[in-house]
């Protein structure tokens, strides 16, 4: 396994890695909206906070030499299942590989953010 670390996506907040390779996959821990420079979550709406996650794995994917054309699957968590619309408006700029995803809405998110993005993806 060879462990993925950047200083531009957020350093992880737990006992966890940004992202792990085994094989030819990624496998990216969850992100949310934060700023990589401050720690501090980035973004009042949901369309802004979905941007600092997608530009969050974009840098993610890039330290581990692959991009958002190689992603196999998202997972994707909600804190308001109405934002459904909004999220997917900047989601799809992002991810036009269409790759396999789940989106749900959960209770809570980490640091009150808005959504959660983890991916799998081929490097």
């Amino acid at each position: 396994m060879k462990y993925i670390s950047t200083d531009k996506a957020p350093a992880a907040i737990g006992p966890y890695s940004q992202a792990i390779v085994t094989g030819n996959l990624l496998f990216a821990s969850g992100q949310i909206a934060l700023d990589p420079a401050t720690g501090n979550v980035k973004g009042e709406n949901i369309s802004e906070q979905t941007e600092t996650v997608c530009t969050n794995i974009g840098e993610i994917l890039k330290a581990a030499g692959t991009s958002y054309d190689k992603v196999v699957k998202t997972t994707c968590f909600l804190a308001d299942i109405a934002d459904f619309g909004a999220f997917n408006e900047v989601y799809g700029k992002y991810f036009t590989g269409k790759p396999a995803r789940s989106c749900v809405a959960v209770k809570d998110l980490p640091k009150g953010v808005l959504c959660e993005i983890e991916i799998i993806a081929e490097v």
